[in-house]
């Protein structure tokens, strides 16, 4: 049986991602800090998860805990002491393991299109990427766009309290999103696949912002309205003020501006993803915005 060590099992991307491999028959190990709450070990354990208890900073250790893997999925998040630093602590020790694949805890737009300085975050990726194809192991960065489940909790480009959809630039700019659920069964897919490319892209739905008033407004049956707030310049312009008068929340993982810099580089169309993959695992299917939107909400 294939063995698949995840690291970062016992977060919310990290437990999909888990489920998502145990449904396709891989045995897995989560690799899980020393400290990790005890109810969310027992949930592991009782998916037959086996579960490795290890100083994510100890080289060896997480050496140890990583052989005889086929691949380490890393679903590790947080600030650049997660995204940088221990991940490559983690690709290091899966390095010496001789674990051949490695699969980075990225998800998201397509950063290797833009530009550094212009979003913390996967400014960050951008760095460990720099330090990852340096190592002897294959590593596959699977990019699905924007998780789709941001929608539902109300954010500047859907607010379905107000029945408005907001955008910056062009009303008729695709973006990808993807949903966590879909995101987590199509990288278990991409770690039972040894002949994965080192970027492999996929999107549950494409859409405008323009499309995106339309569905909303066809899911709640009633009309959205439809608001250009400023153009592409305008949101940067507008992410440095909010930044720079909230200087405490450089600390939190996804401050309200770093949103907005995941928003304006999507609205600008650099970060599109291509080429995708949608089709590479047959049994997959995408959920699109109508049917996230249209589901009853939990």
């Amino acid at each position: 049986m294939t063995t698949i060590a995840v690291a970062g099992a016992t977060g919310n991307m990290g437990g999909r991602i888990v489920a998502a491999l145990t449904g396709r028959g891989a045995q897995v190990r989560a690799l899980v800090r020393a400290g990790a709450a005890g109810d969310k070990i027992a949930k592991l354990e009782q998916q037959g998860v086996e579960v490795a208890r290890v100083d994510m900073a100890d080289p060896s250790a997480l050496a140890a805990a990583c052989a005889g893997a086929s691949c380490v999925v890393s679903a590790l998040l947080g600030l650049r002491d997660v995204i940088v630093d221990a991940q490559s602590v983690l690709v290091d020790a899966a390095a010496s393991a001789g674990v051949p694949r490695f699969i980075p805890s990225d998800y998201s737009i397509d950063f290797t299109k833009l530009a550094g300085g212009g979003n913390r975050n996967l400014d960050w990726h951008s760095e460990f990427r720099e330090h990852l194809v340096k190592t002897p192991i294959a590593s596959t960065s699977i990019l699905t766009g924007m998780f789709a489940d941001l929608l539902l909790y109300g954010t500047p480009l859907l607010d379905r309290k107000a029945k408005r959809v907001s955008y910056w630039g062009d009303a008729d700019q695709r973006m990808d999103f993807t949903t966590m659920a879909d995101t987590a069964k199509f990288t278990a897919a991409a770690a039972l696949d040894p002949s994965t490319p080192a970027i492999l892209c996929a999107v549950g739905d494409r859409i405008t912002a323009r499309e995106l008033a339309g569905v909303a407004g066809d899911v709640d049956k009633t009309q959205y309205e439809l608001v250009r707030a400023g153009t592409v310049d305008d949101l940067t312009t507008l992410i440095k003020t909010v930044r720079d008068a909230s200087p405490e929340t450089e600390k939190e993982n996804f401050p309200r501006w770093q949103g907005m810099q995941y928003s304006r580089d999507m609205f600008d169309g650099r970060a599109l993803l291509e080429p995708l993959a949608n089709d590479r695992y047959p049994d997959l299917k995408w959920t699109s915005i109508r049917a996230l939107l249209s589901a009853p909400r939990r």
